[in-house]
């Protein structure tokens, strides 16, 4: 069993590069993505502390934590937190360059044969990532958290914000024709061939649903859970986006995956 990570308050972790997971354990990189996110930091570890309690019973576990050009105390935190944790690798941009992209550089630093996404906002908890693997089956290559669900729950969260991402999550299930019902959720657990074999382009939150999109057209094969998704404890969304940019993307993207169904064009 690896050493846990300190809790939320307490003094910088010691050094624990003697501590090793058993290398027969399967490997599971978990990428964060954090952008200003100071106030949320201690939160966030506390709730890690808990997911990683289970996750390490089966999973020799890497965090990648990326900086995504924070101007507050989100880099001073995360290696006060992590810095001496063996299993942490905490990549800073020196400019944000948003969500997308911080997802590829966080990739580009996986070496799970897992590797799941989480919110630093923790929005959705964490112990989720035990939830999605369990369902990880030898056809599955993706499984996904699903508000959107029947069986999913939304609270608190701003209607404009629920009224175009489900709206979005409708329009990629008929297109696509898959019973997925949810695209636009970044918190999901893929193995890692997917994301050596799919790119995408996008730097925004459109990348989250552009690298599914993309995954399930190349034949890898979704499972969703249903899930309750939150609004934030700490701070304030990073969605800058105005609501037609975000129609505008989302539209762009399917008359993509139209014209690629219908007369096979690339993507």
């Amino acid at each position: 069993m690896v050493k846990k990570v300190q809790k939320a308050g307490s003094s910088p972790i010691q050094d624990s590069s003697t501590l090793v997971p058993s290398p027969s354990l399967p490997r599971l990189s978990i990428v964060i993505p954090c952008y200003n996110e100071e106030e949320g930091i201690p939160y966030l570890v506390s709730q890690l502390n808990v997911a990683l309690q289970k996750l390490e019973q089966q999973y020799a576990v890497q965090l990648v934590f990326v900086d995504d050009g924070s101007k507050d105390k989100t880099n001073e935190l995360l290696h006060r937190y992590y810095g001496n944790d063996f299993r942490a690798k905490i990549v800073k941009h020196e400019q944000n360059k948003n969500l997308g992209a911080a997802l590829r550089t966080g990739f580009a630093h996986c070496t799970g044969d897992f590797v799941a996404t989480l919110d630093s906002d923790c929005t959705y908890n964490p112990e989720l990532i035990s939830t999605m693997l369990d369902a990880m089956d030898e056809q599955t290559q993706m499984v996904t958290v699903s508000p959107y669900h029947p069986q999913g729950k939304v609270n608190n969260v701003p209607a404009y914000r629920i009224f175009l991402s489900k709206g979005a999550s409708k329009l990629y299930k008929v297109v696509l024709g898959c019973p997925i019902h949810t695209y636009t959720a970044m918190v999901r657990v893929y193995r890692k061939n997917v994301l050596d074999n799919v790119t995408f382009e996008a730097d925004n939150f459109l990348g989250v649903t552009e690298l599914f999109v993309k995954s399930i057209l190349k034949g890898y094969k979704a499972k969703e859970v249903p899930v309750e998704l939150s609004s934030r404890k700490f701070g304030v969304s990073k969605m800058k986006a105005v609501p037609f940019k975000v129609i505008g993307s989302h539209l762009s993207l399917l008359s993509k995956v139209v014209k690629h169904k219908v007369f096979k064009s690339p993507l």
